[in-house]
């Protein structure tokens, strides 16, 4: 199978060639050719990095990129379907994650290095998460993007690295610390408070853009990140409840302070109390899944216009009501099977800083999935964040790509998979 990997990228083009086809017959699609050398530029460049990652000769690595390629095809044909005129744009987008994937792959020992600085990482990712309150402009409600004249950055999704990065060097470097506490708070059994300030500073953090930043996606995805990764470095559970009080006590204080937070909780309590309005999004949305049913309504032939911004936050909502129940669950199962996968690189690594670094990129991954597929669903409120791959987007299609890049070199560097 190593030797014929390129082989599974047959299938993610064909979804790609099926869907565009399938548009351009119904005339849904751009009327002239000019995404043709796009898209075939898309393909020569998969099927190239997947013989690159062939000649690697890792079993592990071989399976990542091909998922990757699924979710982007996904997310093309989807794009094309809801915003045509931004077909193109993606695709630019996903030609340069490609790039900058093949880069982390190939210089990845060069960028390790890096590690070693974890609290310039730690700085990093403060400037990238802060920068939003000083020269951020609100779009869809948050306050969580800049804007370069006709470019627009999303920090939080450039910061997720930095704090797996940070993260993982400096739980590695202090697991002996914070493993053997020295202080008992009630039923909590704690380290010295220097030892878990970078931890404090990051939870804090987190709940500030849920509350300035109206962010309550990248909040809850930051947040779940150190949790799960301070977990896996210590297996002390002491930090879990002590991350969730500190997190309810915020919310609380949020939901009495703050009218935006209420808003939130009401539009997530019971939306059906302003289906005009505040809780538009999420009433259609679940028009969407109910519409769709187990077999969906077919593709190109659903209603999913009635959802604004459906083509980012609420592009899963779009999938379940022409691909139905089937479709969906076919999705969630490739995340898992993304998931699995990055955890199986994890587990055969063999120094503790790329075990928890893989980890970490395996998780945002699963937590940034299920965040988003919980909003448009309504079993959590309603988050900004995007579906990886899939949504719209350029600074999650490139930061998820390097994320991809890092497992993918990780499982080279460890020799994972036989």
């Amino acid at each position: 199978m190593r030797n014929k990997s390129w082989l599974l990228m047959f299938f993610p083009m064909g979804i790609l060639f099926l869907g565009i086809g399938t548009l351009i017959l119904k005339k849904n699609l751009i009327g002239n050719s000019e995404f043709l050398p796009w898209v075939a530029a898309v393909v020569v460049s998969a099927f190239c990095l997947q013989v690159f990652l062939q000649r690697k000769r890792n079993l592990l690595a071989i399976w990542i990129f091909p998922l990757v390629i699924y979710f982007s095809s996904i997310g093309l044909v989807m794009i094309a379907r809801l915003k045509p005129e931004l077909f193109i744009p993606q695709l630019r987008w996903l030609l340069i994650g490609m790039a900058v994937f093949l880069l982390v792959v190939k210089y990845a020992d060069r960028l390790q290095e890096f590690l070693s600085y974890q609290y310039i990482l730690g700085l990093c990712c403060l400037i990238l998460l802060c920068s939003p309150f000083l020269f951020g402009t609100e779009i869809g409600g948050s306050r969580n993007w800049i804007v370069f004249g006709p470019f627009q950055m999303q920090p939080s999704e450039f910061g997720k690295i930095f704090i797996v990065l940070f993260l993982a060097a400096y739980l590695s470097e202090h697991k002996n610390v914070l493993t053997l506490p020295s202080k008992r708070f009630v039923f909590l059994y704690l380290p010295p408070l220097r030892f878990i300030a970078p931890l404090l500073c990051i939870w804090g953090i987190a709940i500030l853009m849920f509350v300035l930043q109206k962010d309550l996606g990248s909040a809850l995805l930051f947040f779940g990140i150190a949790v799960f990764m301070t977990y896996m470095a210590t297996g002390s559970r002491s930090y879990v409840f002590l991350a969730l009080a500190f997190f309810i006590i915020g919310a609380v204080v949020s939901y009495f302070l703050f009218g935006h937070v209420r808003v939130r909780f009401a539009v997530w309590l019971n939306p059906w109390a302003d289906p005009n309005g505040q809780a538009y999004q999420v009433v259609q949305s679940l028009f969407a899944f109910g519409t769709g049913g187990i077999w969906g309504t077919g593709f190109a032939h659903g209603h999913p216009f009635f959802i604004p911004e459906v083509h980012t936050d609420f592009i899963f909502s779009a999938i379940a009501e022409e691909f139905g129940l089937v479709g969906s669950m076919t999705i969630i199962l490739a995340y898992f099977i993304f998931f699995y996968l990055g955890i199986r690189i994890a587990m055969n690594c063999k120094r503790d800083i790329h075990i928890l670094l893989a980890a970490g990129c395996a998780t945002i991954f699963f937590l940034q999935s299920f965040i988003i597929i919980a909003g448009v669903t309504k079993f959590l409120p309603m988050t900004g964040i995007t579906l990886p791959f899939i949504s719209y987007g350029g600074s999650s299609m490139v930061s998820s790509f390097i994320l991809a890049g890092f497992l993918v070199a990780l499982s080279k560097k460890e020799n994972t998979g036989g």
